[in-house]
């Protein structure tokens, strides 16, 4: 499945009952669905430089070499296939303090991110942030990793927060006791999506 139209209706995932993507890591299925936004990217991108699976190890490191010039899905597929030397796990998903792998995540922002039409500018910025801590969610505060996780059902059909949308939600975040920080995120991000929804209802 590709990842959703601009405009399109958040959908229920089966597994999680939360909106589709907005379930990674823990469910499987919303996993792989925010798996395949990079996946899908890079089985394009095989198929425009015409290479077999034997090169395409090559191939990711040619791209992890110059992450200026490829779309940030792509580069962060190319990862995917490379081995960090310090680690031994995907190249940047280490854990933290692993110098190989934070220097790698923070070449993948170099990466090229297009606005789709549509979307509101800034959008695959976003997009392209969550994604990244979704998938990479040891090295991420149980907090920010619901934040993001919860958002990017949102973020994936060309919505944004406002400014204060979001300096609300850090707001009532940071205020609020560790152990009540996920649900009062899961609130802030509920409240977010009615106010987007009735927005767009005619």
């Amino acid at each position: 499945m590709t990842r959703p139209a601009v405009g399109a209706p958040l959908r229920r995932c089966a597994e999680c009952g939360g909106y589709e993507y907005g379930g990674a890591p823990a469910c499987t299925a919303c996993r792989a669905l925010v798996d395949d936004i990079v996946e899908a990217e890079w089985s394009l991108f095989l198929t425009r430089w015409n290479v077999e699976a034997d090169d395409e190890k090559a191939l990711a490191e040619m791209v992890a070499a110059e992450p200026d010039k490829h779309d940030w899905r792509v580069v962060d597929a190319a990862y995917d296939r490379l081995t960090c030397p310090e680690c031994g796990e995907r190249l940047s998903r280490g854990p933290v303090g692993c110098a190989a792998c934070d220097l790698a995540h923070g070449f993948r922002y170099a990466a090229i991110e297009t606005d789709r039409p549509g979307a509101q500018p800034g959008n695959e910025h976003g997009v392209r942030v969550n994604v990244s801590v979704v998938r990479r969610p040891l090295v991420t505060s149980e907090g920010e990793l619901a934040a993001r996780r919860l958002v990017l059902p949102m973020l994936l059909i060309g919505w944004l927060p406002t400014t204060e949308q979001a300096q609300r939600a850090s707001a009532l975040i940071k205020k609020a006791a560790p152990e009540e920080r996920v649900r009062v995120t899961e609130q802030a991000v509920a409240e977010w999506i009615e106010q987007a929804v009735s927005r767009s209802r005619p």
